[in-house]
């Protein structure tokens, strides 16, 4: 048992690159017709840090700049105080700015890291996945063009859109267990 008078809530937080360098995925065509896809080679990008709770669907973006320590701090202090009402841990990955020791974490949060090499166990991953399955072979001339597209792709996620994503079953089970 926790001995902590708030509501404890898990989430599985990650963050995901977003460039003007195309998503290319496979495209049907009729047979012996090669398909024609756009390209360019531009290598600006900016990060989504996300998290998000499975058992609810509940969830919380922020883009930032960078994937450091610096920008990691700023998300973690914003995401203390979206959810002040609640004991907040992160399932998330050893990145090494998710161990720094300049890090401070805010009292209500508290880090669970995943075994190394395991994005597989993440369930904010299908999430990553989704989004660039809707830019996939999609050209963005400027960055703030596909970053308006990736948040009007995240502001149509509700709850019900993502809990079913990332909501795996042995996943609810075992949080279920943990916090009753």
């Amino acid at each position: 048992m926790i001995p902590y008078q708030k509501d404890i809530r898990l989430f599985s937080q990650d963050e995901s690159r977003f460039g003007l360098l195309p998503v290319q995925r496979k495209m049907i065509t009729l047979k012996g017709v090669k398909p024609i896809s756009h390209v360019q080679y531009e290598f600006k990008s900016s990060y989504i840090y996300g998290a998000v709770e499975p058992k609810t669907g509940e969830h919380f973006f922020l883009e930032l700049p960078y994937l450091d320590t610096t920008c990691f701090q700023i998300y973690i202090d914003e995401f203390s105080r979206a959810y002040p009402d609640s004991f907040n841990i992160m399932l998330l990955d050893r990145g090494r700015f998710h161990r720094s020791k300049s890090l401070r974490l805010p009292s209500n949060i508290a880090f669970i890291f995943l075994p190394a090499y395991s994005p597989e166990l993440n369930p904010i991953e299908r999430v990553w996945e989704a989004i660039k399955a809707e830019i996939a072979n999609e050209l963005y001339l400027t960055m703030e063009n596909l970053m308006e597209r990736i948040a009007s792709i995240l502001c149509s996620y509700s709850t019900a859109n993502i809990q079913p994503l990332t909501s795996y079953p042995y996943f609810i089970n075992a949080v279920n267990d943990v916090l009753q």
